[in-house]
């Protein structure tokens, strides 16, 4: 092979490389008596057929497949010889007018990973802030547990219905010109009067109804109602009331903790504490590391490669676009996002530099993921698939190293921010939930998030990047803060062969398990078109409360 630099510019780099045709050839004769033993034709024992016949018969594929793999052989080489670190998956291209038999010009261009100077990260400082677990809290955990068990019993038959109750009935909704819609006829439903789980207007014109009454509804479905034929249309329920059900008292006592499984109130308390503790760890860990790679990215800059900083930003502006279509008025906000393009594609050159910086630091610092841990994460992720694809998701993770490393990427970051909390100077201040919040969702996660690439083996992987979720007031959407951004980052040991192949299982992942209902008789599903639209709006308070699990220990405060 002949090597020619035709391009050696800023992070650019182009070859061309001539692979003779004796070369390739002779990958056909070693193709051939891998082959002929083999090969059965009429005429010849199995194992006989002379190589000029099969040559004759089969040459052109033959040739074909020698002259891929000799490319390929010959960019690795080149890769190897040169010291090169692709950032992205190397252009390749033949170039025109090539012949079988004759030699073969190849064309190679890539953009190389940059020097990264060695990372300064003495004299980072950090300040810690922390949630002592309020008693109101976890009473507030409680009460939730307990409004959950709580009992319906059977209210008279002229008993009124009022807000607090359950109400059973059957439905058959109609549009305005009385034709009934489809999924619109139900029976048996039970609506807990004034819990917000249907659409605006149905729960309240069943307050002051009674068992056996038959009542028409007038409601109007939201703007943003999934179904976009009733969407914003006016509607007509017409309802038969089965039954009405008074709540019974709400306790909180030893029955309520072993309704759930546990041996006592206490224990029920001990694992919520446990459980809110969590919470304000994660809070106080995400604070801590956005601030921590504020502190990187304003003392590290760096010449980062365009093509990595053009696949950051478009798997950014491909989800922001797919958040536009669920936004009320889709056309502003994108007409908003336009206008916000060039803040995006810096989110995703700062995230490309702190991804290779991170990288850097952890290689030199030792940091890497144990083939026990990788064990954990494999089987932990194969519980999303039904149990009998499991095995089957874990056997490709095995084959597919890019998959592996996609698995990997989340804890191998994680593993090199905590070894640089462990170098920083940090100060821990008391604060409370609602300021370490805001204090979260002031910086909006907006440039924030990491994308951390392997030196050694040029890999790069796209991100899930997922903006958050709008607060009440009209704000700048924003990818994801960093523990969420960064879940399809390369790892330290990621083969580079498959440098740009998106690691994703071939398998379709499982569908989404539906939400259990809290109550049997109260099972409203969000696909019913009497059902709430929009579950994102629901106030975490009226949330329903997360069942403790008693094997699980509290995590410690993290550094």
């Amino acid at each position: 092979m002949q090597t020619v630099e035709t391009l050696n510019e800023g992070l650019k780099r182009a070859f061309t490389l001539t692979i003779t045709a004796k070369d390739i050839d002779a990958k056909v004769d070693v193709e051939l008596k891998r082959l002929a033993p083999q090969m059965k034709m009429p005429g010849f024992r199995p194992g006989k057929v002379p190589a000029n016949l099969i040559r004759k018969m089969h040459g052109p594929a033959l040739t074909q497949d020698a002259l891929n793999a000799a490319i390929q052989e010959s960019v690795q080489t080149l890769v190897a010889e040169k010291q090169l670190r692709p950032a992205m998956q190397p252009s390749v291209a033949l170039e025109d007018g090539y012949d079988l038999g004759k030699d073969a010009v190849v064309k190679v261009e890539m953009e190389v990973l940059p020097q990264v100077p060695a990372p300064a990260i003495d004299g980072l400082k950090l300040e810690r802030l922390t949630v002592p677990v309020a008693d109101d809290s976890v009473t507030e955990q409680l009460q939730k547990f307990a409004d959950q068990q709580k009992k319906w019993d059977d209210a008279a038959d002229d008993y009124v219905a009022a807000m607090g109750d359950l109400v059973t009935v059957d439905f058959v909704g109609k549009t305005a010109d009385g034709v009934a819609f489809e999924g619109g006829t139900g029976t048996d439903m039970g609506v807990e009067l004034g819990a917000g789980r249907l659409i605006p207007g149905f729960e309240d014109q069943l307050v002051g109804v009674k068992t056996g009454d038959d009542k028409v509804l007038n409601v109007t479905f939201p703007e943003e109602y999934q179904e976009k034929s009733l969407a914003g249309q006016p509607a007509t329920f017409d309802i038969t009331v089965k039954s009405v059900k008074t709540a019974g008292e709400s306790k909180i006592d030893e029955d309520l903790a072993k309704s759930l499984g546990l041996e006592s109130l206490e224990q029920l308390t001990g694992l919520l504490k446990g459980q809110i503790e969590q919470e304000h760890n994660g809070l106080t860990r995400t604070h801590m590391k956005r601030k921590l790679l504020d502190q990187l990215a304003e003392g590290h800059d760096f010449e980062v490669p365009p093509s990595m900083v053009e696949a950051e930003f478009n798997q950014i502006w491909s989800q922001l676009q797919h958040e536009a279509t669920h936004e009320a008025d889709p056309e502003a906000a994108m007409a908003e996002m336009e206008g916000e393009r060039d803040d995006y594609r810096k989110i995703a050159e700062r995230r490309v530099r702190l991804g290779l910086l991170l990288s850097e630091i952890g290689q030199a610092n030792g940091v890497e993921v144990s083939n026990q841990e990788m064990q954990r994460l494999i089987a932990q992720a194969a519980q999303q698939y039904p149990a009998e694809q499991r095995q089957q998701f874990m056997q490709y993770v095995q084959q597919e190293p890019m998959a592996a490393a996609q698995l990997r990427a989340p804890l191998y970051e994680d593993k090199v921010v905590d070894f640089l909390f462990e170098k920083a100077e940090i100060t821990d201040r008391e604060t409370t939930r609602e300021e370490l919040e805001a204090a979260i969702e002031s910086e909006d996660g907006f440039a924030s998030g990491t994308h951390v690439h392997n030196h050694d083996d040029h890999d790069h992987e796209g991100h899930d990047h997922k903006p958050k979720k709008k607060a009440a007031a009209k704000k700048k959407a924003a990818p994801a803060d960093d523990a969420a951004a960064s879940d399809d980052a390369v790892t330290e040991e990621a083969p580079a062969s498959d440098a740009t192949e998106e690691a994703k299982p071939a398998k379709k992942a499982p569908a989404k398990k539906k939400a259990a209902p809290v109550e049997a008789e109260t099972a409203v599903t969000e696909s019913s078109p009497v059902a709430a639209e929009n579950a994102e709006g629901t106030e975490a308070a009226d949330a329903p409360a997360k069942k403790p699990r008693a094997k699980k220990a509290p995590t410690k405060t993290e550094a």
